[in-house]
């Protein structure tokens, strides 16, 4: 793959980052000046603690790919390190999902407590996109894995 392109990629990973992490920090500041409506707040809370519990795995998701970009970069794409990266990127694509399923019952108590029956939808989006995140991470370790296996038995035929 062309340098340049991994290049590119690398500094998509670190624009996908660099927002959540801004608004975390803004979302702190904005909270400890601002507390939400005591009517709400028991709802709230537990909505904005997930959503930042969430952010660890997605930070870590988006580190691993950047390893996972270093091994393009250094020709080692496939290999088994490119595996267990894939690997780590499903499992923190399903602690995301697993994260938002566990707000979803206080997003549906907003919902009600609002009237908003629309904010349920939005409340699964996150879980349904790391789930296909996380089956399409599964997919290309099974691919990869295969196709390291087929590769170290052809070296092993002479």
């Amino acid at each position: 793959m062309n340098r340049g392109s991994t290049i590119f990629l690398k500094i998509a990973v670190f624009l996908m980052g660099l927002p959540v992490l801004a608004l975390c920090i803004y979302m702190v500041i904005y909270l400890s000046h601002n507390p939400a409506n005591p009517d709400y707040a028991h709802i709230l809370y537990p909505i904005v603690i997930g959503m930042f519990v969430a952010v660890i795995p997605y930070i870590a998701a988006l580190y691993q790919s950047f390893k996972l970009l270093g091994n393009i970069d250094k020709n080692q794409a496939f290999s088994q390190m490119s595996v267990d990266v894939l690997k780590k990127i499903k499992y923190c694509a399903l602690m995301i999902s697993v994260v938002y399923l566990i707000i979803l019952p206080f997003v549906f108590m907003l919902a009600q407590l609002d009237d908003a029956p629309g904010l349920v939808i939005i409340g699964m989006v996150p879980i349904f996109a790391a789930l296909v995140i996380a089956v399409f991470a599964a997919v290309l370790q099974r691919l990869l894995q295969e196709a390291i296996n087929i590769k170290s038995e052809n070296d092993l035929t002479v």
